[in-house]
């Protein structure tokens, strides 16, 4: 018996600074990228001092993670007020080890140097019927938009959608949800998400 993937939704899914081919005029003044940089250095060498910055009380350290609107849309900030469940971030969560240590190990991954360029990757799909899905927020500030149209024209057998009022959380949106569902499993391409090019 045969295995097949049936298709793939990426949600606002990471862009790594340091991809080979990503072209360095489209980054050079994303105050991302060295921040990205600075994260890494500072995770991978002194990780103890990461997790007390980002769990101490005694000042406030963590500005990424206390609902700044440098790093969150107005959507976002809804769904961090208004969902219960994403406490993943907190300061109580990231003061057990294991949490922590896990979203440490995620981060150096995808931001850490990479064994490929996935921009250089080939149409795996001979007959152009990929189910391989892009979904980006158009007010995402932790992903940039232009970072994924960019990826998209690259790699045109993935399927690219913006959610025009989207943020990073857009996952959390039921509307939009439903919608990467339809197009996964209906081949639907709503017009609503097809990003408005100027």
């Amino acid at each position: 018996m045969s295995e097949k993937l049936a298709g793939v939704a990426m949600v606002v899914p990471t862009i790594n600074y340091n991809w080979p081919s990503l072209p360095r005029d489209l980054t050079k003044d994303d105050f991302r990228k060295s921040l990205t940089q600075w994260a890494l250095r500072a995770a991978r060498y002194t990780p103890g001092l990461v997790r007390w910055w980002l769990t101490q009380k005694n000042f406030r350290s963590s500005s990424v993670l206390d609902k700044n609107p440098r790093f969150f849309s107005t959507k976002d900030l809804e769904v961090l007020k208004n969902t219960p469940g994403y406490q993943l971030l907190s300061k109580n969560k990231l003061q057990q080890q294991g949490v922590f240590d896990s979203l440490r190990r995620d981060f150096i991954a995808a931001f850490g140097k990479w064994d490929f360029d996935p921009l250089e990757l080939v149409n795996p799909f001979p007959k152009n019927e990929s189910s391989v899905h892009i979904w980006q927020g158009y007010e995402d500030k932790v992903v940039p938009f232009p970072l994924q149209r960019y990826v998209s024209r690259k790699l045109p057998w993935i399927r690219y959608h913006e959610v025009p009022d989207g943020g990073h959380l857009l996952v959390y949106d039921s509307d939009v949800c439903e919608a990467i569902l339809r197009s996964l499993l209906l081949g639907e391409d709503p017009p609503l998400y097809r990003p408005k090019l100027s």
